[in-house]
């Protein structure tokens, strides 16, 4: 018997219907436009019925569309198990597994744990993409990643979500600057040019709270998107700046002032999947050795 669809395509219609959107759809895919609005045409022709209809500005889909995407989640599902079982009788963990996370913790935590896997795990390849929270978890929810790795806090009744390990914030300014005191203040900070994340970022809030609380308005001087853009700047000394400990390496810590705040600052970072995701063997070994090596990090820290 030959179907009316291929998995393709039913991963295409959940992602049109979930986002409203042909085009968003095609980013979360990594593909064009064109190439979604196809999927979704020999779809609806195999099926002979419509299954999207535009309202106002955003696609959702028709009652036979609804009807075909609660099956579609289903087989999906169902196809991700299969292949976990065939993966089962090797006995090897194989396949991929996709992450989202922040640029911070890609950078500065997960190339040793990435590597651990691959050594101990070489069939299985983790896919790592990056972006803020809201957007990553946004992809989780839309099952176009299996699982994340970012700032908390994250809301979602669709979503599971459980801590990983808290990373300190401190103050840094380059040596030449004026000297930091031992613990800094939101007010030591009112009269200094800052340098700090993109509105945007998950992190800049949070900063920007500590700050606010102790009654200190920010006028960044400058607003960046990349921790490296930003310890760069501050390095050259035109500014200084609020960072996770997690993003200071080494070299950072000779060429930098860096001091503690007070009152003390931290961020928690969470592992979130959605509740109704199938556990493959990938997806509990990176969830495993995260757990198992940021508990390491901490214990070698203390």
């Amino acid at each position: 018997m030959t179907l009316p669809f291929t998995f393709d395509q039913l991963q295409a219609l959940l992602l049109v219907i979930d986002t409203g959107s042909f085009s968003l759809a095609a980013n979360h895919l990594g593909i064009s436009q064109p190439a979604v609005s196809a999927q979704i045409k020999e779809l609806e022709r195999k099926t002979a019925v419509k299954l999207l209809e535009r309202v106002g500005r955003t696609v959702g889909p028709t009652a036979a569309g609804v009807e075909l995407a609660g099956h579609a989640r289903a087989l999906l599902d169902l196809a991700a198990e299969a292949a976990e079982l065939v993966s089962d009788r090797s006995g090897h963990i194989r396949g991929t597994v996709r992450l989202g996370t922040g640029a911070t913790a890609c950078l500065h935590l997960l190339p040793p744990l990435l590597q651990h896997i691959k050594m101990s795990h070489p069939g299985l390849h983790v896919v790592v993409s990056t972006g803020n929270t809201e957007d990553i978890v946004r992809r989780v929810e839309l099952n176009t990643l299996d699982l994340a790795l970012v700032a908390l806090p994250v809301a979602s009744r669709a979503l599971t979500v459980s801590k990983a390990l808290s990373d300190d914030f401190v103050a840094v300014a380059a040596r030449e600057f004026s000297a930091l005191p031992r613990s800094v203040t939101p007010l030591d900070f009112a009269e200094s040019p800052l340098v700090l994340f993109e509105p945007a970022a998950n992190t800049r809030s949070i900063v920007e709270a500590w700050l606010h609380s102790g009654g200190v308005r920010i006028r960044p001087a400058m607003e960046l998107g990349s921790v490296e853009a930003i310890k760069e700047m501050v390095a050259a000394g035109l500014g200084c700046s609020i960072l996770p400990k997690m993003a200071l390496t080494t070299a950072d810590r000779k060429r930098l002032q860096v001091r503690p705040l007070k009152p003390s600052l931290s961020r928690d970072l969470g592992i979130v999947l959605r509740q109704d995701k199938p556990l493959t063997r990938g997806i509990q070994v990176l969830v495993k050795t995260i757990l198992e090596r940021t508990a390491t990090s901490r214990h070698g820290k203390d």
